[in-house]
């Protein structure tokens, strides 16, 4: 087991009510969840992921009930999920996820980013082979026995296992699995009794770009930008 590669962090939503924009994030979550398998997480194990990602970001219980709640009436927004592909400033492959109602306004919204800061979205699989969808599991390393834990989730999916760091620079423990197998992690994880501070699906970056810090600082700049976006809910990039 070593360090988990991880594409630069930033300081996300800068300009931005970080939480507000993570709540929303999630509340399209569950809206989509539920649509698609209903709204019981017992039976669901979608919806269970997402709400294990909303306890992650402090999202009060009743505000996941009323999202629950809102995504079971007829007039519940049915959100498509889309990927745009494209390149920032100085070469920086950039993959967007948004979850929107309306693609005209988004994909309208996403080039106008893109452009104003000298980048350019491209054709579906035009930046795609640059990186690999994975599961991603976080855990606090608080309790766990590492090596332990290793030996047996190799046997139901495990690809790779690290050391990375959260948000506020704390100590995290990075588990990745291809993704046809999240749901088999996800379920002998719940089988040991780990409960993940957040479970994701990402597009994994294979080839990272080096920039001086001036250039990386312009394409933080756009990936910020875009994070601003209603209608994005996240983005990946090889910006090392």
């Amino acid at each position: 087991m070593g360090r988990i590669f991880e594409t630069r962090k930033h300081t996300m939503f800068a300009r931005w009510n970080r939480m507000a924009k993570q709540f929303t994030r999630i509340g399209k979550d569950i809206t989509i969840a539920v649509r698609a398998g209903g709204p019981d997480p017992a039976y669901n194990p979608v919806l269970r992921r997402v709400i294990q990602n909303a306890r992650a970001v402090n999202m009060p219980k009743d505000k996941v009930e009323s999202a629950i709640k809102r995504s079971m009436g007829k007039d519940a927004t049915n959100y498509e999920v889309l990927i745009y592909e494209g390149y920032a400033p100085h070469g920086v492959a950039v993959m967007v996820e948004a979850a929107t109602d309306n693609p005209t306004r988004t994909i309208a919204s996403v080039r106008s980013i893109f452009n104003k800061f000298a980048g350019n979205v491209g054709l579906t699989g035009s930046v795609s082979f640059m990186f690999k969808r994975m599961g991603v599991f976080r855990l606090s390393p608080e309790g766990i026995d590492q090596d332990e834990l290793e030996l047996y989730l190799i046997d139901h999916g495990l690809e790779e296992m690290g050391e990375g760091r959260g948000d506020k620079d704390e100590p995290q423990l990075v588990i990745r699995c291809n993704f046809p197998d999240f749901g088999q992690v996800q379920k002998a994880l719940e089988d040991k009794g780990v409960a993940p501070l957040s479970a994701e699906h990402e597009y994994i970056c294979l080839t990272p770009t080096e920039l001086p810090e001036e250039q990386a600082k312009e394409v933080l700049e756009m990936i910020d930008r875009l994070e601003q976006d209603d209608d994005v809910q996240k983005i990946y990039h090889t910006l090392a």
